[in-house]
């Protein structure tokens, strides 16, 4: 991170930045399609986002490191310990951790309320113990936890200018997961996790073996695509939020809205065969509309 973002942010105490600077390496290095829209903040909003996303990527690693010698017991109590020393930290106005140290910083700055980082260490715990979801029902429990929150925790420091914005921003939350979760079906099966709910995808006959065969017949064709209807609705919905947001963030949220909504249809163009390769944005497309969103985004300033 510049020090031109950290003074533009007024973040002044060496340990404070190196804090953030922290977390905007572990932006750069776990979310490259996050940390590129990212860029497209003013350099003084930048430090929070990493921030935010720096807190919720350094607990996921933990939790999803399959190189982990820990068991899931030791990630449970470990996870535990972290999460109540951040939620007492962020009670007494200061943390150590290094990482945590400008989380609490960006929370009492910006006022994002305390209950969004319980939702999340809940569903962080979550992935620990529950490896299927039966209903959609079941799933938004987890997923409001683990996305949404950080759509809502964003707001504040992109500026709102009505309240309809954090509904909206929501929607784009959980668009968001539930495309990670099409793209890593693959992946998740092998942590022996499935987060597509089962009854629906048991309306196409698809069952928890069938997935776990790796093939992609009709039926599982079928139940891919009928998840990515879901996608696109919600993100559709999402969209007159952006519009709600400050002139200079709206660049950066609706590139993010295009990029990463764009898995889905990436694998869509793959046949729906999420067994084959990882779907990915192309280069080019990543590349082509990140151009335009800079452009916005100088205009905006």
């Amino acid at each position: 991170m510049s020090n031109r973002e950290l003074d533009a942010a007024g973040i002044q105490d060496q340990s404070m930045r190196e804090s953030y600077e922290l977390c905007r390496e572990l932006n750069a290095k776990h979310g490259k399609t996050y940390y590129l829209a990212t860029l497209l903040l003013p350099p003084a909003k930048r430090p929070y986002v990493h921030a935010l996303y720096g807190f919720a990527r350094y607990a996921d690693e933990i939790v999803d490191d399959l190189a982990s010698t820990l068991s899931d017991q030791d990630k449970a109590d470990w996870l535990g310990r972290w999460g109540d020393a951040f939620l007492a930290d962020l009670s007494r106005g200061h943390s150590e951790d290094p990482v945590c140290r400008s989380v609490v910083d960006t929370v009492l700055r910006w006022e994002i309320p305390r209950e969004h980082f319980e939702a999340f260490l809940h569903s962080m715990r979550m992935d620990l113990t529950v490896t299927h979801y039966e209903t959609y029902n079941d799933l938004y429990e987890y997923v409001y936890g683990s996305a949404a929150v950080i759509g809502l925790q964003m707001v504040p420091i992109l500026e709102p200018t009505s309240p309809a914005a954090y509904d909206r921003a929501l929607d784009l939350g959980v668009a968001f997961q539930l495309a990670n979760f099409i793209r890593d079906v693959n992946e998740d099966l092998d942590r022996g996790r499935i987060y597509l709910p089962l009854e629906e995808l048991a309306t196409h006959g698809v069952t928890r073996e069938v997935l776990q065969q790796r093939v992609a017949t009709p039926e599982v064709k079928a139940a891919i695509a009928e998840q990515i209807a879901r996608v696109k609705f919600l993100e559709e919905r999402s969209r007159p939020g952006i519009a709600m947001l400050s002139p200079s963030s709206q660049p950066c949220i609706e590139a993010a809205r295009i990029l990463y909504c764009g898995i889905v249809d990436e694998v869509a163009k793959q046949d729906y065969d999420v067994f084959a390769k990882r779907a990915t944005v192309p280069l080019r497309r990543r590349l082509a509309v990140a151009g335009r969103a800079w452009v916005r985004a100088k205009r905006a300033r």
